[in-house]
């Protein structure tokens, strides 16, 4: 019978390494794209969005 609990180290990244990276684009003074880096297909486009603070 094979073991499957190990102490190996995980290979997997951390989670904050595998969160998307996203771009900010304003198309016109009244519109904001995102866009996730190295996906041409997905976008999103809005009239309305807020600035956050951290």
């Amino acid at each position: 019978m094979e073991t499957t609990d190990t102490d190996a180290p995980d290979d997997e990244p951390a989670p904050a390494d595998t969160a998307p990276r996203i771009s900010v684009c304003n198309a016109t003074p009244e519109r904001t794209v995102f866009a996730e880096e190295g996906n041409e297909d997905g976008w999103i486009a809005t009239d309305y969005s807020v600035s956050l603070t951290r």
